[in-house]
């Protein structure tokens, strides 16, 4: 039975970032208290780099904190358009946080498929989960584009359709991405959908309805049996009345 979706409108960016950071620090530290570290998958994105900026203030035990994500372009990790990069720049290169802690999505090797299936055994590893049990991060961090595509999972791709693997290839335009699947998402105890932009109204409209296209707004695959937030500011939210 997945879990009823708590949606929170919040007046603005910086509000919502504030909101943001509040429930992560709350679920990170509840994590560790309950089993001496935290998991987290992270997203990309303009919004979700002020959270991350924001968190590099907080007074937490980074060490116990063991930092993967949920996407990834395939390019390398210095260019301009990495997940990892930014991430780095605006929070983990601010903490004191063991890099043995930061598991950043491989994209040197020339197969893209070879690199997700290295990030899969990755995960393993550090979870100790062998396949084909699915392991449970403690928090995912989520967007949603404009198309109704979350982490690197697009409307009528193959990555949507993968259930025995945790770790997918995903494909824009022609473009390869690395991404986690659908099975891995949902299995998450905590799942932060961080949207903001009266872009996304349509789309959003089409993943919060009754009945509609999965496979054209993928968003909606996302039904977890854990905790479900959307994060909304303002300009989105007010499109749901």
């Amino acid at each position: 039975m997945t879990s009823p979706r708590i949606i929170e409108i919040l007046p603005d960016i910086p509000a919502l970032v504030n909101h943001a950071v509040s429930l992560m620090v709350a679920r990170i530290r509840a994590a560790i208290a309950r089993k001496g570290y935290c998991t987290i998958a992270l997203s990309g994105g303009s919004t979700p780099k002020r959270l991350y900026a924001a968190l590099s203030s907080q007074n937490l035990p980074w060490q116990q904190l063991q930092v993967f994500w949920g996407d990834e372009r395939y390019v390398p990790p210095d260019h301009v358009d990495s997940n990892q990069r930014m991430t780095r720049l605006a929070w983990l290169d601010h903490v004191n946080i063991p890099e043995d802690c930061i598991h950043p999505m491989p994209t040197k090797d020339a197969d893209p498929h070879q690199a997700a299936a290295a990030y899969e055994t990755k995960i393993r590893q550090v979870f100790q989960v062998p396949a084909p049990h699915i392991p449970q991060f403690d928090i995912i961090l989520l967007g949603m584009g404009d198309d109704g595509h979350t982490a690197s999972l697009f409307p009528f791709t193959d990555a949507l359709e993968v259930q025995d693997r945790i770790v997918t290839v995903g494909n824009r335009d022609g473009q390869a991405r690395l991404t986690l699947t659908l099975p891995v998402i949902n299995q998450g105890a905590t799942i932060l959908f961080i949207v903001t932009g009266s872009s996304k109204q349509y789309a959003l409209s089409h993943v919060f309805a009754e009945e509609g296209d999965d496979r054209r707004y993928p968003a909606r695959l996302v039904r977890p049996q854990g905790e479900l937030i959307w994060l909304l500011d303002q300009s989105l939210g007010k499109g749901l009345a």
